[in-house]
């Protein structure tokens, strides 16, 4: 997508940042324009490695280590983005956890129930949350939340994940009603397979050519296939699309 500056004077946080769709997406709001935030949790080299290609683009961008399932972690996410660059108009929260291990939902333990949420799911509210309550209000402001194509295709081994994202799907429909009055939009885009380390752990070759055999473009999904998608509803001319759940899989799941 060739490169403009339409988001020019806005500020992104974008959870997840530093690897797989939420890099791309952090990289195409910086090429757009918008100072960025880029969110991470585990690797700091991948972080700032982003932060300097969006510096490339002419952007301004600051890397965040933070916890997104602890309220404490967002609030100060917030707090440094004000800090740095002025109110915060667009989150996109693509910070988000798989079991590589594919179980069943009578294998998954407890725990890594537990873990799925709180990082999936928790993690979305807890930054939602924070964005209801200080994003910009008038116009430009804009929640995206990624979920996951996994909830219409129901995939065996994906319960606890696809769990995780159905409840992130409802609680976003309502958000987008419940921020009327503020020119605040809220959606959800839901990939299916793409290509990223995410998809790519705990599969063989087998199972990787049974996924791109099961979409009718018969690949699988780039991280800017995502990405362009979350550009437009972040737009002004995404405006009119609220409270939306866009599945973009290339016709595997409707």
């Amino acid at each position: 997508m060739a490169s403009s500056r339409k988001l020019e004077g806005r500020v992104a946080i974008v959870t997840g940042g530093s690897r797989g769709i939420g890099r791309e997406i952090a990289l195409s709001l910086g090429s757009y324009g918008a100072a960025v935030v880029v969110v991470y949790q585990g690797r700091e080299d991948k972080a700032n490695e982003v932060v300097n290609l969006i510096h490339n683009k002419s952007s301004k961008a600051i890397a965040v280590r933070a916890d997104v399932s602890s309220e404490q972690d967002v609030k100060a996410v917030f707090d440094k983005a004000e800090e740095t660059f002025g109110k915060v108009h667009i989150l996109v929260s693509s910070a988000g956890i798989l079991l590589s291990s594919y179980p069943s939902v009578e294998d998954t333990s407890l725990e890594d129930w537990d873990r799925i949420f709180a990082v999936n799911t928790k993690g979305s509210f807890i930054s939602c949350r924070e964005a209801a309550k200080r994003l910009v209000r008038g116009g430009g402001g804009r929640i995206v939340n990624l979920g996951t194509s996994m909830v219409a295709a129901l995939y065996p081994g994906y319960g606890a994940y696809a769990a995780s994202k159905a409840a992130v799907e409802t609680f976003t429909k309502v958000l987008a009603k419940e921020l009327k009055g503020r020119r605040i939009t809220a959606n959800v885009v839901a990939p299916g397979p793409v290509a990223t380390e995410m998809f790519f752990e705990g599969k063989d070759e087998t199972t990787i050519e049974r996924f791109k055999a099961q979409t009718p473009l018969e690949r699988l999904g780039e991280p800017s296939d995502v990405s362009g998608l979350v550009l437009f509803l972040v737009s002004d001319e995404g405006e009119w699309v609220n409270g939306q759940v866009i599945r973009a899989n290339g016709g595997l799941a409707v």
